[in-house]
């Protein structure tokens, strides 16, 4: 997951209220969902990328239009929030919390 910046909306939050260990863990718990969907599209992002280079140092034709590539993106964000394991909803979990932490 360092691998990967996840920009997180705060804007709804009402940081101030964050005091106890329980109060972060549970607004963590409430931004997950979101977050899994935004980290699995910074995934499909790449793997785009990744997918057109190789395709264009093959000698291969871009076929994708924007369009395409936002389903790609969406798509994965989708797929990763449903398939994410327990470890990685963990481990965002707990880089949620260290988010908030640092926007109080």
């Amino acid at each position: 997951m360092s691998n990967f910046q996840i920009d997180i909306d705060f804007s709804n939050i009402d940081l101030a209220s964050l005091e106890t260990e329980e109060d972060f863990q549970r607004e963590a718990k409430n931004l997950l969902p979101k977050a899994l969907v935004k980290l699995g599209e910074s995934v499909g992002e790449k793997t785009w990328e990744e997918l057109q280079q190789k395709l264009q140092a093959t000698g291969g034709k871009l076929k994708s239009s924007p369009s395409e590539k936002r389903r790609f993106i969406q798509e994965t964000g989708r797929t990763y929030q449903r398939n994410a394991s327990n470890r990685e909803k963990q481990e965002l979990e707990e880089y949620i919390v260290d988010q908030l932490r640092q926007h109080k």
